[in-house]
Order: C-alpha cells, then structure tokens, then sequence
C-alpha cells in the first residue's frame, strides 16, 4: 500500500489540493476523512461528491491508503457496506496502526444488521477487528461495541463466552467513553441499544 501525496480536486470548491492537506484552505472541507464525526453531517449529496473526488483520484493511485480510508468513511456513510468493507481492507493492508480503521471495519462488517443475525465467520471477523483497535487504542467504545456483540450474539444465544457482556460494560466504563458516543455508535449500526447495555 503506497502512502503518497496525491492531488486532487476539492469537492466543496474544486481547488486543486493535495492529500497532504487535510482540510481545504478556501472551503474548510474536509479532504482527508480520518473520523466518522467530520462526515457526520454530510447530506447524501456531499457524500456523493466527496466518494466521487476519490473514485478519480484512485483511477492513478487505487492502493492508496488515504484515499481508501477517506472512501470507506464515505461508503459507510452511505451504508454501501461492501464497498466500504472492501475500502477499510485494502486501507488496513498496510496501515494496521490506526485503531479507528480497524473500529469502522467492525462496524460496516454488522451491514446494518443486529448481531443476532449475523453469521459466526463475520462474528470472529469482527472480533478480531475489535481485538486490533483495543491493541492499538483501548478506547471504552471500542470495549462498548465488543460488549454489544458479547450480549446481542453470544448472551441472546445462550453461548458462552468469555469475556462476557457484563465485563466488557464494566472494562468500558472504566476506559471512559459518553453517551454521545453510545447514541453515534448504535445510529451507525441501526440497530436499538438493547436494554440490559446499561
């Protein structure tokens, strides 16, 4: 995976920026999207041209790491889940130190869907991701998200697993995580927080 400066075309006022700037001097777009929260309130539209400035940009430089992850943020926005999931891959190829690559890539993995429904093989990839982000950055929503998993699979199921929900709620609340967060992570799963996650 190649990590270069790239140029490209500003969605917002079609400057001609670079990667290496990560907000448009002349617009305050975001160019390089590393956070869910800088998209957060981007109509469909936005998304739409932002998605399409990296679509041309990787025509020339498809391995690139940025433009991959500014792309997946934009996919998993959109809830083009395979899209995205196929842009965080190739982002995490050669950038496994970035805890919320590895987050996001658990989160666009679920497609939308409650645990619970969800298959064992996509289950241990999501745990595996988690396990990844917590490595690098044990955050308390990263440990929030693996706890949502633990209760909505594992507990519903009636299968053991250690750790439990319970402890993961507690290794959560412990690391530190806010309610602003919770309320981000389960609109982005689409899903409702189920009752017993406190």
């Amino acid at each position: 995976m190649q990590h270069q400066v790239v140029e490209l075309e500003c969605p917002g006022c079609a400057a001609i920026i670079t990667t290496g700037t990560k907000t448009c001097p002349y617009c305050f777009r975001p160019i390089v999207i590393t956070s869910f929260n800088s998209i957060s309130d981007f109509s469909s539209r936005d998304l739409n041209k932002q998605a399409n400035v990296y679509k041309k940009a990787m025509a020339d430089h498809p391995d690139d790491g940025i433009l991959n992850t500014s792309l997946a943020f934009c996919y998993l926005k959109l809830k083009l889940y395979d899209n995205a999931i196929s842009c965080f891959e190739k982002a995490l190829e050669d950038n496994f130190e970035d805890s919320e690559i590895c987050f996001y890539a658990a989160v666009a993995l679920l497609k939308g869907k409650k645990a619970f429904l969800t298959s064992r093989p996509v289950i241990n990839k999501i745990e595996e991701y988690l396990n990844a982000a917590i490595m690098i950055e044990p955050r308390g929503i990263y440990y929030y998200f693996w706890a949502y998993i633990k209760y909505d699979y594992y507990y519903r199921k009636h299968f053991r697993s250690t750790p439990d929900y319970q402890e993961l709620l507690e290794t959560a609340s412990s690391s530190g995580y806010s309610e602003y967060d919770v309320h981000n992570l389960f609109d982005l799963l689409e899903v409702k927080k189920p009752d017993a996650m406190r």
